[in-house]
């Protein structure tokens, strides 16, 4: 296809490499971006030619250069990797006019019939492991309203009000995975290493909010789905601070669906009315710790 604005990024799959045409007008707003600003693939390989006159760079990379992985399936090898744009800071770099971004690359080629004379050599992997090493895992934190159906759209609350965290994973293709929420820290400034700060969930999942008397937070079970982890905690606010305004920073992170949960990977509530711990899923002997603070693994 002709490169144009209305097209900005144009692929030709050779035989055994890729051409990426770039215009410069990235966004159609006018405004060209610095060329060194595009980059191809997690190595960052560099442009390979600049045409002025047209406003175009051209980047020419091997099937298995600059960070590209192949994906194998039945009929098809399918080459991926991504054209990325990073820009500078402005002359001011006290303000941001332009957003990154990350435009994902694909070359099919068939598997049953001859591409040509020079026959591509595929880097025969494991499905599931190539699948893996490709997939960016997209992490999300939101703010849900009261049935769960959809983002809250504002963020004021009353003392008395619950918190509804929805922990979610974006996964795609990759493999199955199960969300945890590992640690949630709340604060007056971003991150956790403000003081006063207060610890929600702590000892790689467990809700110690909710062993509070004045509180009755706890994770929902069952969860909607494996990559999904829902979970309430009462409103509450520092003393002594006017601005009335947290931070809640959360450490997310993914096993394989099939792995079964244990005391690094869990997700647990406490019970008052049993007085114990329990987990979303799994054997309650992994919440065990829990109670002493202590899940880091023996070994």
């Amino acid at each position: 296809r002709a490169i144009s604005i209305q097209h900005p990024v144009t692929v030709q799959c050779q035989e055994a490499q890729l051409v990426v045409t770039v215009h410069r007008d990235l966004f159609g707003t006018g405004r060209l971006v610095n060329v060194a600003d595009l980059t191809l693939g997690p190595a960052a390989c560099k442009h390979s030619s600049l045409n002025p006159a047209h406003n175009t760079v051209t980047f020419t990379a091997g099937l298995h250069e600059c960070g590209s992985v192949v994906q194998i399936t039945p009929d098809s090898l399918i080459y991926r990797t991504l054209l990325n744009y990073d820009p500078s800071p402005a002359s001011n770099p006290v303000i941001i006019r332009s957003n990154p971004a990350v435009i994902p690359i694909e070359c099919h080629y068939p598997r049953r019939e001859n591409v040509s004379s020079n026959a591509i050599r595929p880097t025969w992997a494991p499905f599931s492991s190539a699948l893996s090493a490709e997939e960016r895992l997209v992490f999300s934190l939101r703010l849900m309203n009261e049935d769960w159906s959809a983002e809250r759209p504002f963020t004021g609350f009353q003392l008395g009000d619950v918190l509804n965290i929805q922990a979610e994973v974006g996964t795609e293709s990759h493999v199955p995975l199960r969300l945890f929420v590992d640690s949630c820290v709340a604060a007056l400034s971003p991150g956790t290493d403000s003081s006063p700060h207060y610890t929600i969930i702590d000892f790689n999942g467990c809700l110690v909010d909710g062993r509070s008397d004045d509180t009755s937070s706890a994770f929902i079970t069952p969860r909607p789905r494996e990559d999904v982890l829902r979970f309430q905690i009462d409103v509450f606010r520092f003393a002594g601070d006017a601005r009335n305004l947290i931070y809640i920073t959360c450490h997310l992170k993914v096993t394989p669906a099939d792995q079964a949960p244990d005391p690094l990977n869990k997700a647990c509530s406490f019970n008052k009315a049993r007085n114990t711990w329990a987990p979303v899923e799994g054997t309650r002997d992994i919440c065990s710790c829990c109670e002493t603070g202590n899940c880091e693994s023996p070994a």
